[in-house]
């Protein structure tokens, strides 16, 4: 089926050779599903061993979050109902990571944390040209494997420093009203083609593949929309 269309809200990603396969993703960084479809992005490119450019697009789960976040337990409760009932898929999210290189420490986790920020920081390494899916590593490993508050601004400071971008540049962005109506502007760009849910990965603009998908899958579909015979698929032709 036609999936939502993102073709027009990736401007990195929208001067390059044909030779180069495109990907840009959509995910929030509180989202589990969304660091092991990281890995597995990670995994599939490094498998192809050709060029490529990777996009990250900023979607909030919890849109409404107050600025100082939620406390772990309560918010399980309110988005799930009785947090026990949700201790079983926390233990097959453990062992999930663990084949992915994931270090899961629910236990760390003292608060659920707005994530704006993050995806201001996320967006001043994209207009920088730093490495973006290397920061999301950072950010995503410091919230699920150390239980880091990454909406605080000397975290996300510290963080962005060791992918390269000046701390003090970093804490005075997020002072500034700016970098916000960037990151409001796009994600309501993401929301208004139709997107719901994360992570979602758009190849060469052309075929829009929801959830954390295997490492093999994402390699298929990248040889459907580099040579395969379905390379002529309609723009964001969905597959699951």
């Amino acid at each position: 089926m036609i999936g939502p269309d993102i073709t027009q809200i990736s401007p990195r990603t929208a001067q390059v050779s044909p030779a180069t396969l495109q990907v840009d993703v959509i995910a929030d960084l509180i989202c589990p599903w969304c660091y092991l479809g990281k890995r597995r992005l990670d995994a599939a490119l490094a498998a192809v061993r050709g060029p490529s450019v990777v996009a990250w697009f900023p979607f909030q789960l919890n849109p409404t979050m107050p600025a100082e976040g939620v406390p772990f337990e309560e918010y399980l409760a309110r988005k799930f109902g009785n947090p026990e009932k949700l201790q079983p898929g926390l233990e097959m999210l453990v062992e999930t990571g663990k084949a992915e290189g994931i270090d899961f420490r629910f236990d760390l986790i003292s608060r659920v944390p707005n994530t704006l920020n993050a995806h201001r920081l996320m967006s001043m390494a994209e207009r920088t040209g730093t490495d973006t899916s290397g920061l999301a590593e950072k950010i995503l490993r410091g919230f699920f494997s150390q239980g880091l508050d990454i909406s605080d601004g000397d975290v996300l400071a510290e963080l962005g420093a060791q992918a390269g971008l000046d701390r003090h540049e970093i804490l005075q962005m997020l002072e500034e009203e700016t970098s916000k109506a960037i990151v409001l502007s796009q994600e309501a760009q993401v929301r208004g083609s139709g997107v719901t849910g994360v992570p979602d990965f758009l190849v060469n603009k052309r075929l829009f593949v929801v959830g954390a998908q295997r490492s093999e899958n994402l390699v298929n579909v990248f040889d459907r929309a580099m040579f395969g015979e379905d390379s002529d698929l309609s723009p964001s032709a969905t597959l699951h």
